[in-house]
């Protein structure tokens, strides 16, 4: 069988041109980065994890009628999703103050926020992935005012789920960031949430304890990234109890 043909490689995953035309095979590395890439890792079973749980959360958009990229998961490391023109955009959904926020206006992490915040960043490495305004994503003509109206209503559609969904486990949402694609067809436009929702995109904090379940214990070196994402994937009911070790990646032709 001829070898799929790659499209993209970025720091989580690889795409791959899909069976059928118009669809894309999104494989899941292990590979952890931080800090814009500066800090890096391979973190056995990870990408394991963040297929389950991307694929768990994106069905249940689709349940409640928000449209996904996403179509099918194929195997433990892939899944088949739609092939879509991603907005150059990083969707930020922030419910309490942490990170990049907290140290931008000096609000101490965990405060909670008058209301869901949403922010954009400008999708570009190399710059850092620049917070910008709505007047730059307007005069750079990123997305159009009837796309930023609909943006916004996905993402806050998504922080309710999404806040619901962890709630009922004793997780806390504390942000996450979502991708955003155009889907065409023939002449007709729509918007879908692409790329994943896992824990690498998201900040989850147990309600309890505050212990951190998400991509934060690799950036600040807490114990073990696999260990939280479990624990995620096991409240969630995504993954058995004792679940088998995952085994290293291998690429499925």
């Amino acid at each position: 069988m001829a070898r799929r043909k790659k499209i993209y490689e970025g720091k989580a995953k690889t795409l791959y041109e899909g069976p059928e035309p118009g669809t894309i095979v999104q494989y899941f590395k292990d590979d952890a980065t931080a800090f814009n890439a500066e800090k890096k890792d391979v973190i056995e079973g990870k990408g394991v994890l963040n297929n389950l749980l991307s694929e768990y959360f994106m069905k249940g958009l689709g349940q409640i009628g928000v449209p996904t990229h996403f179509l099918k998961r194929l195997n433990m490391r892939e899944q088949l999703v739609r092939s879509c023109e991603i907005i150059p955009l990083e969707v930020i959904v922030r419910n309490y103050a942490a990170g990049s926020m907290s140290k931008r206006l000096g609000i101490d992490e965990g405060t909670q926020l008058p209301r869901p915040i949403v922010e954009y960043c400008y999708k570009d490495d190399a710059l850092g992935d620049p917070l910008v305004t709505e007047e730059h994503i307007a005069a750079f003509g990123w997305a159009s005012q009837q796309d930023m109206d609909d943006i916004l209503s996905l993402a806050l559609r998504v922080n309710d789920f999404m806040s619901g969904v962890m709630l009922a486990v004793g997780i806390q949402l504390v942000d996450f960031k979502i991708e955003i694609g155009r889907v065409y067809d023939g002449d007709f436009q729509r918007l879908v949430v692409a790329d994943e929702i896992s824990p690498d995109s998201c900040r989850l904090w147990d309600i309890e304890t505050g212990q951190k379940l998400d991509k934060d214990v690799f950036r600040r070196d807490l114990g073990s990234l696999t260990d939280a994402y479990s624990e995620v994937a096991r409240r969630l009911g995504v993954m058995p109890n004792n679940p088998p070790a995952p085994s290293k990646p291998t690429l499925v032709n």
